[in-house]
């Protein structure tokens, strides 16, 4: 045996053990979601988690069942409602109007629907609409405050987006978010459509301490207008991996142009969402801007029709963390209890900091 082989033979293990050591340091998260997904109390986890970092991925599993009933597992590639993070779509997708000079985000949205029988059309913006302080409440209801003074999570107020946007541009709200999706290369992702194919949509389910059982998006009796006006605030279809695309392209400049995409993520009103802690952070155009920690983030959660989600995104370490689930608590007091807890986890690991 050379001295060289020797040598290999004697520096190879040290090297071996000091890079799992060096891996036990540095992945400091792994492990705690692990865990954290396998607890069955309060409640049990049924998802899936996607976590990357420029562009390789940190974390993935796919947790428990998309058919309960004929007990067939999760993968990453499965189709969930996304609900409100469709809103971030919904606001790039005007934002690309506003580019072409065809959307004004500061003129009352009176412009583009003269025929409008609320008088709050004359002061309520796109802008308004975007960040959630139109005051909408219902559209056949007046407003709860002056649009621009406080803050109010308004699906309504995103609906309206939906005919602003159709009357721009000559296509259907649903023709250009599927047409973007396809430009992005999300070959998963469109707009869900009442009685046609959804196609790779898993089940959602509501679930108590003692139960499961399948949510029936019909029982839910939307007509065809109804579901195109909720589109733009919650009726998207998508996957993590696509997601994960929409994330990396929307944050490294490949949708908006920079200028735009500042417009994005800046905000002028605060509030309080418990799928992201408890301190009150921005809202700008269909996301939430945590810049009051020492990590700061982008990102939005939703729920629904049977379905959970939280996603954010952190600018300094290009990181990025989806979390999905097909289950949606009876108790309100859960919504978010995974979702939350891996957030803690990421933003408090080496990920982060």
């Amino acid at each position: 045996m050379t001295r060289f082989v020797k040598l290999l033979l004697f520096v190879f293990p040290i090297l071996f053990v000091s890079l799992n050591l060096y891996r036990q340091q540095t992945d400091d998260y792994s492990a705690k979601i692990d865990s954290l997904i396998q607890l069955t109390n309060p409640r049990s986890f049924n998802g899936v988690i996607l976590i990357t970092q420029n562009g390789k991925t940190k974390y993935s599993k796919a947790f428990g069942y998309s058919d309960f009933e004929k007990k067939i597992p999760l993968t990453l590639k499965d189709n969930f409602r996304i609900q409100s993070n469709s809103k971030q779509i919904t606001a790039v997708l005007i934002l690309r109007e506003v580019e072409k000079g065809k959307i004004d985000l500061h003129i009352p949205i009176r412009k583009y629907l003269p025929d409008f029988k609320q008088t709050w059309a004359d002061t309520v913006t796109v802008h308004h609409l975007l960040n959630n302080t139109s005051g909408i409440v219902d559209l056949d209801k007046p407003l709860a405050f002056r649009p621009g003074t406080d803050y109010y999570y308004s699906n309504p107020g995103y609906g309206l987006i939906r005919p602003i946007i159709e009357k721009v541009s000559g296509k259907t709200f649903i023709e250009l978010a599927n047409s973007l999706f396809k430009e992005l290369k999300m070959h998963h992702s469109y707009c869900y459509e009442i009685d046609k194919p959804n196609v790779g949509l898993i089940n959602g389910y509501m679930v108590s301490k003692n139960s499961i059982s399948l949510l029936n998006f019909k029982d839910l009796e939307h007509t065809i207008e109804t579901w195109a006006n909720f589109i733009p605030a919650g009726g998207m279809i998508s996957n993590v991996i696509d997601l994960n695309t929409w994330d990396k392209k929307l944050h490294h400049g490949k949708i908006l142009a920079p200028e735009t995409y500042k417009l994005m993520i800046s905000y002028e009103i605060t509030a309080q969402h418990y799928s992201f802690g408890d301190e009150k952070i921005g809202y700008g155009y269909g996301l939430r801007i945590g810049d009051q920690t020492p990590v700061r983030y982008l990102g939005h959660s939703g729920k629904g029709i049977g379905f959970m989600s939280i996603k954010f995104y952190i600018p300094a370490k290009d990181v990025d963390v989806i979390v999905f689930q097909n289950h949606y608590d009876v108790d309100s007091n859960l919504h978010y209890y995974f979702e939350s807890k891996i957030r803690e986890i990421v933003l408090n690991s080496s990920l982060a900091k």
